[in-house]
């Protein structure tokens, strides 16, 4: 049995563990409506993806800004973002903080890839989208990582940023993050519920990480403490 960390407010705690609890439920009702074809569910998945897709004929400017800005999502980009981290935090010693941050960030790649095999949803029927990738769609990897890039770096830098600051920080990494989503169904890989699923996994994830390894402000393992 897991012992939350003494030093996180109880509203906190409380408020986080809320979040993580209903981003789970939004991973399982939506995985859920796939392995059911849940009418609703898919009749929406369908008309968004359709008016969303930027064609079979796009042009190869309009294809190659698209991936481009689907980048922040892949596990490569999320890497580069963390290493000066991960070395600062090695340089300093702080094994706790970096215990929590490098099981986010690394490990939410394989847990997003075993609930695609769980799944088994195929992507959307796109010529030039989902009939050129290989691989399964629920839920989209590249929303859960840029979900998980957001939040671990919004965790950290919390304590560090003024009111102002923080509501900056949380309008652009919202902003980044649905952007990246938006790409998924733009580029016609993925539909709007393995978008909506991947957001859930990546945010729940990561706050259920810093909490049960005391990264939250507070907590032994958040940068505002010594290991």
């Amino acid at each position: 049995m897991h012992t939350l960390p003494a030093g996180v407010p109880q509203r906190t705690r409380s408020r986080v563990l809320a979040v993580v609890g209903a981003c789970a439920a939004v991973v399982l009702a939506l995985g859920v409506g796939v392995l059911v074809d849940l009418d609703p569910q898919v009749r929406l998945d369908a008309a968004v993806s359709r008016a969303l897709y930027a064609g079979d004929d796009r042009s190869a400017g309009l294809d190659r800004l698209l991936h481009v800005l689907t980048t922040p999502g892949v596990m490569w980009f999320r890497v580069a973002v963390f290493a000066p981290v991960v070395i600062w935090l090695v340089m300093q010693r702080r094994w706790r903080p970096l215990a929590w941050v490098l099981t986010a960030i690394l490990l939410i790649g394989p847990l997003n890839q075993g609930l695609k095999e769980l799944i088994g949803r195929a992507r959307p029927a796109f010529e030039a989208g989902g009939l050129e990738y290989g691989g399964l769609s629920y839920p989209s990897g590249h929303s859960s990582g840029i979900a998980t890039l957001v939040t671990v770096a919004l965790v950290l830098a919390w304590p560090r940023l003024g009111p102002v600051a923080r509501r900056t920080a949380l309008v652009a990494g919202a902003c980044l993050v649905v952007l990246v989503g938006l790409t998924r169904m733009w580029l016609g890989v993925h539909f709007l519920s393995d978008v909506v699923g991947g957001w859930a996994l990546g945010i729940g994830w990561s706050l259920g990480v810093a909490l049960l390894l005391g990264g939250l402000p507070g907590g032994p393992a958040a940068l505002g403490r010594r290991s």
